[in-house]
């Protein structure tokens, strides 16, 4: 039974600058579309250069007040931030349940719940955090970067913003945020409750917008001293080139095309279950997700029946619907994306084990597409190349160990990847050998405190714990 709430047209008609809701200049707007109904849920004003440089002028005003504010009282408003977002944690995961499409349950552990604990845990980390130490000599201070763009995206949009904002509050950077223009309801959530809970002004400002306009503000800005991003690798290498003219930080976080290397000896029914699972995580909307599946050549019709089954157990329907595990794409875009790729796939030889580019039954309306699996495919393959961004998984037979590592790192990515093996040093050896930000072993869980990044055109930097509140840390030597 579909628990959806009644569906409203929520109209915001300003942006957050300099501690205050500021009505939009511009006329223009635009829709918030519910990929499951494919109904307009929300309009959003579109934000303009002008407001973009009013927002940053604001922070660049804030910036030495907040960076002198004591460490105890930043860690306190982020705390307060965290209470005002946690009496709102059901309402926002339903909000981005009709944002991005994720089902319900999901959203309310990983979409909302995630996010607004980590908060709190970033309060934790730079209370406990050491900003200044004695080198020699030299007593070495770690300061606040300055002023920080952050553009975020949509897929896990809350956990994006908060991975940003909260270790640079943290650190006494002052912040302006564009969010997704596809997923923005629940920043002007955060937004309203950062309001609420009085932050100075011009510490945290929010504009809407497109990238084009309001994005290429916030990575060009000479009073901008950083810029983190989190998006595709072709934006990515967009915001790097503005950066550059005025030789900010940038910290990117592209995309991926993880390789899940199932060794010979591995608990092959588990790990190849696993990695279905991984690979329609948010289906497949993850730029972690697990897309590659190398199996022994000698076991790759083993895999393909294991993965099958597992595939075809994944009900697809509305979000709000307690059976569904796999919700729509975000996008009408974004369908048309991931169907030419299976076309493609299909027209470069590979063997199409389930799924296609046909609607899921009893999806009369939304953006859905089948689990679909292709094996015997080349990693030369565009699918195997291509970061697809849906639910397809292609299984790639390897010869031996070696064979499996080089076809592993034959990508321009490098953002994750999981081994599984019985042998647990074996596992650990491959995982070394592979050119990637994180690598799960036997299916070891996800940790929040751990850095998370990429290696090659995956990006550059670190998000989360310890790592992430170094990113808008600056080191000044002092010599006596």
């Amino acid at each position: 039974m579909s628990l959806a709430p009644e569906q409203t047209i929520r109209e915001y008609k300003r942006h957050y600058i300099n501690g205050a809701w500021q009505d939009a200049t511009s006329d223009d707007t635009l829709d918030v579309i519910n990929p499951t109904t494919e109904e307009i849920i929300a309009r959003i004003p579109q934000g303009t250069a002008d407001e973009a440089t009013q927002a940053v002028e604001a922070a660049r005003a804030a910036f030495d007040s907040w960076s002198q504010t004591p460490l105890a009282e930043r860690t306190a408003f982020l705390r307060k931030i965290h209470e005002k977002m946690a009496e709102r944690s059901d309402e926002i995961a339903e909000i981005i349940s009709q944002e991005v499409g994720m089902p319900l349950n999901m959203s309310k552990i990983v979409q909302a719940g995630g996010p607004i604990r980590e908060l709190a845990g970033f309060a934790d980390i730079a209370d406990n955090y050491t900003f200044e130490e004695t080198i020699g000599n030299s007593t070495v201070v770690k300061e606040p970067i300055g002023v920080v763009s952050c553009i975020t995206p949509w897929n896990f949009p809350l956990n994006q913003i908060v991975a940003k904002i909260a270790p640079a509050l943290a650190a006494g950077c002052t912040v302006v945020l564009k969010p997704t223009e596809v997923a923005p309801i629940n920043a002007i959530i955060l937004a309203e409750c950062i309001h609420e809970v009085g932050l100075p002004k011009g510490v945290f400002n929010l504009v809407n917008g497109l990238g084009p306009v309001v994005g290429e503000v916030l990575a060009s800005h000479p009073d901008v001293d950083m810029v983190s991003f989190t998006g595709s690798t072709r934006a990515g290498k967009r915001v790097s080139e503005l950066a550059a003219q005025s030789v900010k930080r940038v910290a990117l976080e592209l995309g991926g095309k993880s390789p899940n290397v199932i060794l010979d000896d591995a608990d092959f029914k588990k790990a190849v279950k696993t990695g279905v699972t991984m690979a329609y995580f948010n289906s497949g909307q993850t730029c972690s997700a697990h897309t590659r599946m190398l199996v022994p050549k000698d076991k790759q019709d083993e895999a393909i029946e294991i993965a099958k089954a597992a595939a075809e157990k994944f009900s697809v329907g509305d979000p709000f619907d307690e059976g569904t595990r796999l919700g729509p794409l975000v996008s009408a875009t974004q369908l048309e994306r991931v169907r030419e790729y299976i076309k493609k796939g299909e027209e470069e030889g590979a063997t199409l084990v389930t799924g296609g580019t046909e609607l899921p039954e009893g999806t009369p309306k939304g953006y859905f597409v089948k689990p679909t699996i292709f094996a015997n495919v080349r990693n030369d393959m565009t699918i195997a190349q291509e970061e697809i961004f849906g639910p397809v998984l292609s299984i790639i037979p390897y010869e031996d160990e070696e064979d499996a590592v080089r076809i592993a790192n034959d990508t321009i990515y490098g953002l994750a990847g999981a081994v599984w093996s019985t042998d647990e040093e074996r596992a650990k050896r491959v995982a070394r050998r592979i050119r990637t930000g994180q690598v799960d072993i036997n299916g070891g869980p996800y940790n929040v405190k751990a850095p998370f990044g990429g290696f090659k055109q995956s990006g550059n930097g670190r998000e989360h714990g310890r790592y992430g509140l170094e990113e808008f840390l600056q080191p000044k030597a002092m010599q006596f």
